[in-house]
Formats: C-alpha cells, structure tokens, sequence
C-alpha cells in the first residue's frame, strides 16, 4: 500500500471556480435586498455599499486562492490512520486512527457528478472529515480500503 500523500484532482478548480461564481451571484441578491431597504426604509447607504463591496471582493479572493488551495490540501491512507491535509500559512493536520472509522460515505452534487468526482466523507463517534472531489473509481476504491482498514483495526483489538 502506498503511503504517498495524494493530491486532489485538478478538475477540482474548476469546481472551486464555479462555487466562487455562484458565492458571487449570492451575494449580488443579498446586496440587492440591502438597495431595496435603503430605497424603501431608508438603510443607511454604507450598507449596501460594504455589502457591494463583499459581493465583489469575496468572491475575487476565493478564485485567486484556488491555486494556493489545490497546491495543499492531500490526503493519505495507512494502516493506522487517514490523514487530510490543508493548508501552508493556516495548516491544518487532521489524523482519523483507522480504528475509531465507524462509516465512509460518497456525496457529489450536481456539479461533481458532471466533472466525475465525489467527496470522501470519513465518519468517527464525534466528528466527520471530507476528501474533496476525488475521481469517483479512487473514491470507490478509498471507502473500500478504509472500511477494511476499520474493520482489521477492530478485529485486532478484540
């Protein structure tokens, strides 16, 4: 078994890219019903401009940050545990013990399924974790091997 840390697919920026759109679009509506206050309850006119403001910026920071986002998230499988991380100024480092695994799910939305992914979600008694947009034959394949990881792991302890 290999004990690499594996990248994200790279059709997952395009996935981060269409969320970032659709953050905009969101955002655009809120800022709308903030213009409409102003114009028929007299809001003060900084709201909506700081709302303006978040519906342009957010979404400009979230597609230059897709680059640095798929540079650093990996994951990895061993005998003992699955790691996930994210991340290089605000690392995150998440290690599951293969042992504590109660449940591994697929999940792909609309947009996954038309890019062939799906997200790995990794279930303990007190938490969850998520593999994004993996292909949908090495998702397949990450459940299977993790829940028999689980199940030797607790086999081994009884």
């Amino acid at each position: 078994m290999s004990q690499s840390q594996h990248p994200l697919p790279n059709r997952i920026k395009l996935i981060w890219g269409i969320s970032a759109i659709g953050s905009l679009l969101v955002l655009l509506v809120v800022t709308g019903l903030f213009w409409l206050a102003q114009t028929y309850w007299d809001w003060a006119a900084w709201l909506t401009v700081t709302m303006l403001v978040v519906a342009i910026g957010e979404p400009i920071i979230e597609t230059a940050l897709i680059p640095y986002r798929y540079r650093f998230t990996r994951y990895m499988i061993s005998d003992t545990a699955v790691e996930m991380q994210a991340g290089f100024i605000f690392k995150k480092r998440v290690a599951i013990p293969i042992a504590r695994v109660q449940n591994v799910t697929l999940n792909a939305g609309p947009l996954l399924q038309w890019r062939k992914l799906s997200k790995v979600t990794v279930a303990t008694a007190s938490t969850t974790h998520t593999i994004e947009g993996l292909e949908l034959t090495t998702a397949e394949q990450l459940r299977d091997q993790i829940m028999q990881l689980a199940r030797e792991a607790r086999h081994d302890q009884n």
